[in-house]
């Protein structure tokens, strides 16, 4: 997508004003998303249910967001405060590449989390089996590596402004007058409108089933009511474990379903401006709710951090248990280290000194006999 920065009329400048709240904003995204992200993988890593599949999900998820952060927020931080894009053409082509590559990832993980949601609600005794999810997974990362690889051809290190300026510039080169018309549309199909429908009938499915089941819950303490003081006890435990297992199904599906509303919410206004801007020649492009909307898309990288602490509270509570139990012992470990050494240190001291004394009194000895 072209940069907004710069004016139509006159490329070689741009509106310093909003460079300014762009450098701001994009600093800040970058910061919360390394931060929340890393915090995550970590606390996956070290917490006791690591071998989860809602986890191994939120794993690379997070994997994801942080390829958005690195190779997509850290870049178009580093050019707003340059303006100019200084290096050679095969790194404006990789970057550019890598760009597109964490968006495609993070939206692909997110369809695999609520697909496997999905058949967790609506088919729960299906057999899992822990390869057919790295198999996704895998697939799902060589799809986005694959779907970027446009990016490549598209831009290059550019001569803007008027022939022999000498100013040149990261900017891409469609083919007109459909090119930038097809290639933004084909984005927004594979990473926004075709994702948003896979999301959209997962969880119309999850709400169907979860509607079906609080229907027979209903209808089980009906029956559980009418049932003899005998056999209650037994029907109640029954009952009560199953509404235990539901409620932490739900619990994930509570929680991927924000992630997919912040993921709409942060994307919508971006590809709505995107496909405005690509089949309108007169569309505001200037307009601060046009730069508004790109910068809201970078906020969804560092959202899903904080959706997790709220949802699964308990991972980042294991983390920080596990950090204070590792501070602790390091401080008791070097407290026994320094006691240990000067024990010893005492314990050499005391035996030099029986070793003098008992000489001395060896020559004591020596000197009466004589």
């Amino acid at each position: 997508c072209e940069d907004t920065r710069r004016t139509l009329t006159n490329p070689l400048k741009r509106n310093e004003e909003v460079a300014k709240v762009e450098v701001t904003v994009l600093a800040l995204v970058l910061f919360l998303a390394l931060a929340g992200n890393l915090c995550v993988l970590l606390a996956i890593h070290t917490t006791k249910h690591s071998q989860s599949r809602m986890y191994y999900f939120m794993k690379h998820l997070s994997i994801a967001d942080l390829v958005v952060a690195v190779f997509q927020v850290l870049p178009q931080l580093i050019w707003d405060i340059t303006f100019r894009f200084y290096g050679p053409d095969f790194l404006c082509r990789l970057v550019k590449y890598l760009q597109v590559v964490g968006m495609f990832a993070s939206t692909y993980m997110l369809v695999l989390m609520s697909v496997d949601r999905c058949l967790a609600i609506c088919q729960p005794l299906r057999s899992l089996h822990r390869r057919k999810d790295r198999f996704y997974v895998i697939f799902s990362w060589v799809l986005s590596l694959l779907f970027s690889i446009p990016q490549m051809f598209i831009f290059s290190l550019t001569e803007v402004g008027s022939a022999g300026s000498g100013v040149y510039d990261c900017w891409g080169d469609f083919i007109k007058p459909w090119g930038a018309k097809a290639y933004i549309t084909w984005i927004s199909l594979t990473i926004y409108i075709i994702p948003v429908a896979i999301l959209s009938i997962c969880y119309g499915l999850i709400s169907f089933k979860i509607w079906q089941n609080f229907k027979l819950k209903t209808r089980r303490e009906q029956c559980i009511s009418l049932t003899p003081k005998t056999s209650k006890s037994n029907t109640l435990a029954r009952v009560s474990s199953v509404r235990l297992i539901s409620k932490a199904k739900i619990t994930t599906v509570k929680m991927t379903f924000v992630i997919v509303l912040a993921y709409i919410v942060c994307w919508t206004p971006f590809f709505s401006v995107q496909m405005w801007s690509a089949w309108d020649p007169a569309a505001p492009r200037e307009a601060m709710p046009f730069i508004i909307s790109m910068l809201l898309a970078s906020l969804n990288s560092c959202c899903n951090p904080w959706i997790y602490m709220c949802f699964a509270g308990h991972l980042f509570q294991d983390l920080r248990q596990n950090f204070l139990c590792c501070s602790t012992h390091y401080l008791k470990s070097s407290q026994c280290r320094c006691e240990r050494d000067f024990d010893s240190s005492h314990k050499s001291n005391s035996s030099t000194f029986v070793i003098k004394s008992t000489s001395s009194q060896r020559s004591i000895t020596q000197t009466s006999t004589t």
